[in-house]
């Protein structure tokens, strides 16, 4: 059996679309954290694969996914479908928790860039319950109307670097009636790209995931 510290990356494929996702289950996970990745980004990305491995160690399955099949993401209306993009997390979710090692565990969305405004829409949509959210340099003010009906504990990461995207999550922070906690980290750009700076990111997740998957 995989130990935490041996987690079996396992190819999955979610729903009608045949969605083309990344799953791994540490033993005795405390709970699943699902990526929404942003524009022009997948369940390759780079910094979203580091924050998971991360995650994973200290105790949470992953899934990273891609929510557009590649005829999809070839449009550039559909890229930024936010709505469509929610229905797309709330189905993965809803795959998760009928998936045997998962049953009964709390699930988290990781959102970056617009996959935030996905991630906080999905969480008031019909579906399994989110017991948590974080956003990475994300835009949640594209969950627009629904942000005051999220109940989902928000967390949101912007980089002090990330001007007009630090006024956008203030707005959405405002807006947002859930447990909520606001964060800049300081001398990260969009990105994270600067040294520190995205290891910063997991301190906060962990944080985050660990504390409300314990209370859900």
């Amino acid at each position: 059996m995989a130990t935490q510290l041996e987690v079996i990356l396992q190819e999955v494929l979610i729903g009608p679309f045949g969605l083309r996702g990344m799953l791994a289950v540490p033993a005795d996970a405390t709970g699943l954290v699902i990526f929404a990745h942003g524009s022009g980004s997948g369940r390759l990305s780079p910094r979203n694969n580091y924050v998971a491995e991360a995650l994973r160690k200290t105790g949470c399955a992953t899934l990273l996914l891609d929510l557009l099949t590649p005829a999809e993401e070839a449009n550039r209306a559909t890229v930024f479908d936010i709505a469509l993009l929610a229905e797309r997390l709330t189905s993965a979710a809803a795959w998760a928790s009928r998936k045997l090692a998962l049953q009964n565990q709390p699930i988290g969305y990781f959102g970056a860039s617009t996959g935030a405004g996905a991630a906080l829409l999905a969480a008031t949509f019909e579906g399994p319950e989110i017991a948590a959210i974080v956003s990475r340099g994300g835009r949640p003010d594209l969950a627009g109307d629904s942000l005051p009906i999220v109940r989902a504990p928000t967390l949101l990461l912007v980089g002090s670097l990330d001007g007009p995207v630090i006024g956008l999550n203030r707005e959405a922070y405002a807006a947002l009636k859930a447990p909520k906690e606001l964060i800049i980290i300081d001398g990260a750009s969009h990105l994270f790209e600067e040294p520190g700076t995205l290891d910063q990111v997991i301190a906060h997740a962990s944080h985050w995931f660990a504390g409300w998957f314990a209370k859900a």
